[in-house]
């Protein structure tokens, strides 16, 4: 025990680098809501300073500091202002991939200046140790850490807590636009924070250096640490950081010495603290929404095969006719552009951020890699299952994404795949050792194919297996799959309000992504007669191949050719090694800056404007394209629709929503073919009963029973499965696909066997009755190739209702149907309403402020204010009722109340 202990307090200058570092993470999430990936590397900047600064130029050790600290915070403020100032209304995709773009460049800035060599640093800080109890002492240079670490903490802690910028910055990052009001600058002190949060980064990697000694890439992944702090402190609490960071430090160094015989265990320690504490905190981090974000463009999925065949009879001619060289460049980019297929699946599709993918294709090499060691299969069955094995380890990833999404989805496939690279990929036992895994001569149907032998064979394999990789990801993105991934990636809730799994199509998109990445990372493996893995498949190479994903194209079929040319060793690679010169070297420095000029320039990548160029150089495939359209918008004659007829009945519905309650002792019911009104003042409750009653809001008491069935464990998915729809009083709609594409993904039917059939062969789209019927209702069908952000908003109303009853729902149940409208508008949507009820047998809860609309549309109105139902009747009942004119004016005079009502 005493053993333990002497480690653990070793660890504390470790443990006081992390808190210091993970300060400097909450200052930039509280200030800019930016997680820095790249705050490692910014401290590893200030660290390399500051030693050149005391042995190049001979400095006093506190004027080295400070100077290496300013660089750190320099940086900082040079970030903010120079590129993220710029991506202030940007998708969290954006920002991440541009804090991943400076992690690169600097960390390729300093491999150009120093190589991968380890740089000792000489001690400053006292050296002694202090006696404790027996064998237990306390090293000096570690307890002034902690002083340090302490003092500090108490400074931001009293700061940000008393003093007017701290106020200021907690009003920002609640609301911008409100404190803009009050005379606070976002930009001014996102800039402030910036530089504070970067140089504490400075500071800690100048204080730990001589522990860990400097080398770029143990310096760049001291990141993870810090945000396993930052997370247990909520990145908001410095007191907590302090503690966290303290208590991980001390685990970490006494769990490496009690270890050593498993690899990767300590390293690992931080990663499994992010994993387990948002899993249980089962949400995202508060993520302050700027208007909201604006994702990049998605393709369609289309393969032209009058453009592909020519290009693939051109490469596999090249393929063929350079020398190996220049063979094995281009295997490498075809490896490099099937993991970053993957991601255009995964993050391009599905919006599910993944910083594990390199990870996922070093496991599909280490399965097959391993089977054709020891038990000599052939490549086509070691192919083969290293992609199936490493589907279940993709939805074994996905876990944590069926409850965090964004910033922190990213953080956490992060650390499962680090983890995955320190205890796997860099396990002597597991890979072989020193001289990797001997996997000899791959035979492909007992065709010999080695890449060192016949390279030309190797290559047009791995060029047919890209092909057919594609032809999957296109296939998914043309059919009913990857509509459901674009809903899930544009918008959750809607998603879930027509009756699409978000668990399953997240878990889905993973599982495939995986089995993609692995293919890869096979090809990638299999060059050589010995695999490395813990070279290759590297936590910096999944990072690097989420921006060529960007610069290629994240949403594009296309985009993975392009961004791949940025892959080490491939043809960008070849070509700058052409040059007379060591210009290869500076090609991550080039992917670095790349990245960051696409991401506020372009996001949508290079794949968009070649596709622009081809439309504009080829019009005849843009007429082509449309004509593929057009018929789809040929639609048939429906017959008249009838839904299902069922029957809404919410008894003593109450919601609470921590000590509030929203909703109290609610009770109401909704028959087919009737217009039941839902009114009361602004806060009454009305929304939350809706939201309760699709699943969408807790329901504390009560009961949702639709046809005799309760329905109170269901979830939202669920609930609109079993006939029960809902609009959005912020509409919601998918807002960067077509109209066509929203009605077709409410029509869609609910078949999870479609997931696995689409792989191979995508459904055609079918316009059910319904949805034909509430096209012509709407008045839709000149509209239908649109992209609804392009519409006016009377229109994006009309088709939130459309794509509400595609679904052919028993239950719609409209918030605010027709705020914004006008009043020829609104009478024209309330006869569609009527048509719906009366003629398709829909029952209507309708929540609405216009009362005019209400009064001339309902059956049955129902009043509730401050949660409470305080009447309900018909609309004439209503209208004369003391409570409901009392909870609208406060008031008395009965001609006041109906003037107001009438309004």
């Amino acid at each position: 025990m005493e053993e333990v202990l002497r480690f653990a307090l070793i660890g504390l200058g470790l443990g006081a680098m992390y808190s210091l570092a993970s300060q400097g993470l909450v200052l930039i999430y509280r200030g800019s809501g930016v997680l820095n990936f790249a705050q490692g590397a910014v401290g590893m900047l200030g660290a390399y300073v500051y030693y050149e600064a005391r042995t190049t130029f001979e400095l006093p050790f506190l004027v080295s500091a400070l100077i290496g600290i300013a660089a750190s915070g320099i940086v900082g403020v040079l970030v903010q202002v120079v590129i993220m100032r710029r991506l202030k209304n940007a998708s969290p995709l954006a920002r991440i991939v541009a804090t991943l773009g400076i992690l690169l460049t600097l960390q390729s800035l300093a491999v150009l200046k120093y190589g991968g060599r380890t740089t000792f640093v000489t001690p400053e800080l006292p050296q002694g140790v202090i006696p404790l109890s027996g064998s237990i002492v306390l090293p000096w240079d570690r307890l002034i850490m902690v002083v340090i670490a302490v003092v500090l903490t108490v400074i931001l802690w009293a700061v940000y807590k008393y003093s007017r910028f701290g106020l200021g910055t907690s009003a920002v990052a609640e609301n911008e636009l409100a404190a803009s009001t009050l005379g606070w600058s976002s930009d001014r002190i996102a800039m402030i924070n910036w530089a504070v949060g970067s140089a504490l980064a400075g500071l800690a990697a100048i204080l730990v250096s001589p522990i860990i000694t400097l080398q770029v890439s143990v310096m760049t992944n001291l990141v993870l640490a810090a945000m396993a702090t930052a997370l247990i402190a909520g990145f908001r609490s410095f007191p907590i950081a302090l503690v966290a960071g303290l208590v991980i430090g001390m685990m970490q160094t006494a769990v490496g010495r009690f270890s050593a015989d498993i690899p990767g265990l300590a390293d690992s320690l931080p990663l499994v603290a992010i994993v387990i504490i948002l899993l249980v905190r089962g949400k995202s981090l508060p993520l302050r929404d700027y208007i909201f974000q604006k994702l990049p463009l998605v393709g369609s999925g289309r393969i032209r095969w009058r453009i592909v065949v020519p290009v693939l009879v051109a490469a596999a001619i090249l393929i063929i006719a350079v020398p190996p060289r220049w063979q094995d460049a281009l295997t490498i980019t075809i490896a490099a552009a099937m993991i970053t297929l993957s991601i255009v699946l995964l993050t391009g599709y599905a919006g599910q951020i993944s910083l594990a993918q390199f990870a996922m294709a070093g496991f599909g090499a280490f399965i097959a890699g391993r089977m054709v060691s020891i038990w000599h299969v052939s490549f086509e069955v070691a192919l083969i299952s290293g992609i199936l094995a490493t589907i279940p380890v993709g939805i074994l990833i996905a876990l944590p994404a069926v409850r965090t999404r964004g910033i922190t989805l990213a953080v956490v496939t992060l650390g499962l795949g680090t983890t995955l690279e320190f205890m796997v990929f860099n396990s002597d036992f597991l890979t072989g050792g020193f001289f990797g895994t001997q996997i000899g001569q791959p035979l492909l149907f007992g065709l010999n194919i080695s890449a060192i032998v016949h390279p030309e064979r190797y290559g047009l394999v791995a060029l047919g297996l890209l092909l057919l990789m594609t032809l999957v990801v296109g296939n998914i993105r043309r059919g009913r799959s990857g509509r459901k991934l674009i809903a899930v990636r544009t918008n959750e809730r809607a998603a879930a309000a027509l009756g699409i799994s978000i668990t399953s199509a997240k878990l889905y998109a993973f599982g495939v992504a995986a089995g993609i990445a692995a293919c890869g990372g096979i090809i990638l493996a299999f060059r050589s007669e010995s695999i490395v893995f813990g070279s290759t498949f590297t936590s910096f190479n999944s990072i690097s191949a989420v921006g060529w994903a960007m610069i290629g194209g994240i949403g594009f079929l296309l985009g993975p050719l392009f961004g791949a040319t940025l892959a080490p060793g491939s043809i960008g690679a070849a070509l700058l090694n052409a040059i007379p010169g060591e210009f290869s070297t500076f090609l991550p420095l080039v992917s670095g800056v790349l990245i960051i000029f696409f991401v506020i320039q372009n996001q949508n990548g290079v794949a968009k404007e070649m596709s622009t160029l081809f439309k504009g150089l080829l019009p005849k495939l843009a007429r082509d394209a449309k004509a593929h359209s057009s018929k789809e918008l040929m639609v048939p004659n429906a017959a008249s629709v009838r839904v299902s007829q069922k029957v809404l009945e919410v008894r003593n519905l109450t919601v609470r929503y921590g000590g509030t309650v929203a909703v109290e002792g609610v009770t109401l019911t909704v028959r087919p073919g009737q217009v039941l009104g839902l009114i009361g003042p602004n806060g009454a409750g009305k929304t939350s009963i809706i939201d309760a009653i699709t699943g969408f809001a807790p329901q504390t008491e009560g009961d949702v029973i639709l046809d005799g069935v309760k329905m109170n464990d269901l979830s939202a998915m669920r609930r609109a499965r079993a006939g029960v729809s809902r609009s959005f009083q912020s509409l919601e709609l998918f807002e960067d696909c077509t109209v066509l594409d929203n009605l077709l993904t409410a029509a869609d039917p609910f078949e999870s066997g479609s997931y696995f059939l689409e792989i191979f062969r995508p459904s055609k789209p079918r316009l059910s009755p319904a949805t034909i019927e509430a096209i012509r209702e709407f008045d839709l069908a000149d509209e239908l190739d649109t992209v609804v952000e392009n519409l006016p908003y009377g229109k994006r109303r009309l088709v939130a209702l459309a794509r509400a009853v595609a679904i052919e729902p028993s239950i719609l149940l409209l918030d605010e149907p027709a705020a914004g409208l006008g009043d020829v508008e609104s009478a024209e949507l309330a006869e569609m309403v009527r048509k719906l009820a009366k003629n398709w047998g829909i029952g209507v809860l309708l929540v609405e402020h216009d009362m005019n609309f209400v009064m001339g549309l309902c059956d049955e109105i129902v009043v509730v204010d401050f949660g409470k139902k305080i009447a309900e009747g018909s609309p004439a009942e209503v209208r004369g009722d003391s409570l409901v004119l009392e909870a609208y004016l406060g008031a008395p005079s009965s001609e006041e109340i109906t003037e107001g009502m009438n309004r």
